[in-house]
């Protein structure tokens, strides 16, 4: 029996270690923490965090692995690329998702491949950026370089904001840095979804509307997608080819990408962000909802080594959605209202919390509530709802008092 590590046993986690046990494999997880509900599930855990690369690599070696995956997270992509590589285990180059997970080396990869990049710059400092602040079109973007599920991410529209996003950027990079870059202006909804290579060609793509956050407060935390995404198929296929151009440039090899992607008014394609994994929360079971295909599957399959030479490209069936359910709110959680006109959308849906447990407001991933999948008749009732969720799906809190953090 072949034996697979997974990093992280988080709820995240828990569909693709399942999955992988399904499909017959010897699981080991590792995380630093006990509790984690992924643990239940494997075969085996080790108490190791999955950042530390050479103790992951010390463990995967006494294991004697067949294959190692980073699911759904960004924490610990570097860790198990650099594991593979040094055991030559199926992965793509270590130096290539390096790129891409750092946001300061991806813009300057971009702009060095004369791919559509806004102006941009990494800082340590709000002193350094401050003395740059002339060299930017207003409004900015203020991210973390290295920060995951749009923790840390600001827009600014002067100057005397400046200090306060950059400590927040700061608060949420484990480098301790940051990068402002010029805000651009969206035709349409922004592009998330997945795609999937066979030694670095892309196979299969499935392209989603994101909706974000209706808070002043975390505008550019996503709360939703809703597949199919809602423009032409000229947009589909450029957005295909810079993708794939991206691909090709950094020698990737076989497995599956998440990323985030924006359209402007003259249809230029901007990449915001490519991760070398699969998208968090449920985006891989709205896509098998969506088009049938279960890139859980394989991902697993690209761990291990095995042929994915059967993937192909198909198109979504219907008219879907995932919705994150989120608080607007810091408060003791006590219930879920589902407005009447969504009730007979939902598929399947999971709370992650309980009555009497904390929650706070949606500053990033980390603040999920629960999960919600959906499905409709028409495009015009998926965007009407998709647009309308938090109204149609209220969380409901005994107190407000409790400070976000």
């Amino acid at each position: 029996m072949k034996k697979l590590l997974m990093l992280g046993g988080a709820h995240a986690q828990v569909p693709a270690i399942k999955k992988a046990k399904e499909m017959g494999y010897y699981v080991v997880t590792c995380d630093y923490l006990e509790e984690n509900p992924g643990q239940q599930f494997a075969d085996e855990y080790y108490n190791v965090d999955t950042t530390d690369t050479e103790a992951v690599l010390s463990l995967a070696k006494s294991l004697s692995i067949d294959g190692i995956v980073c699911y759904a997270t960004d924490s610990a992509l570097l860790t198990a690329t650099y594991v593979a590589e040094k055991l030559g285990l199926p992965s793509h180059p270590y130096k290539s998702v390096e790129i891409l997970t750092k946001k300061d080396k991806f813009r300057e990869f971009l702009k060095e491949n004369n791919f559509n990049v806004p102006r941009f710059k990494g800082y340590q400092s709000f002193e350094e950026a401050k003395n740059d602040f002339i060299n930017f079109k207003m409004p900015w973007m203020v991210k973390p370089v290295d920060s995951s599920g749009s923790r840390g991410v600001s827009k600014i529209n002067s100057i005397d904001h400046l200090q306060e996003k950059v400590e927040n950027a700061l608060y949420f990079s484990k480098a301790k840095q940051f990068v402002i870059e010029e805000y651009i202006e969206k035709n349409g909804y922004q592009i998330s979804g997945d795609c999937f290579s066979v030694d670095g060609k892309i196979v299969f793509r499935s392209f989603a509307n994101t909706h974000f956050s209706l808070s002043n407060l975390y505008p550019f935390v996503p709360i939703a997608s809703s597949w199919p995404y809602n423009m032409p198929e000229r947009i589909h296929n450029k957005v295909h080819d810079e993708i794939q151009r991206v691909l090709d440039l950094l020698k990737m090899k076989t497995g599956a990408f998440d990323f985030d992607i924006v359209i402007d008014a003259n249809e230029n394609v901007y990449l915001i962000e490519i991760a070398a994994r699969n998208g968090g929360q449920w985006v891989s079971q709205a896509i098998k909802y969506a088009t049938g295909i279960d890139l859980i599957e394989y991902t697993i399959r690209a761990a291990i080594g095995e042929d994915c030479d059967d993937l192909i490209m198909v198109e979504t069936k219907g008219y879907w959605g995932m919705y994150v359910l989120n608080s607007l709110n810091c408060g003791i959680f006590k219930n879920v209202e589902i407005d009447g006109d969504i009730k007979n959308n939902i598929v399947e849906y999971e709370l992650l919390v309980k009555p009497g447990d904390p929650i706070y407001s949606l500053t990033g991933a980390h603040r999920t509530v629960g999960l919600m999948m959906l499905k409709f008749t028409s495009l015009n009732e998926m965007i009407e709802k998709m647009e309308n969720m938090t109204n149609l799906v209220k969380i409901i809190i005994e107190d407000s008092l409790i400070k976000n953090s």
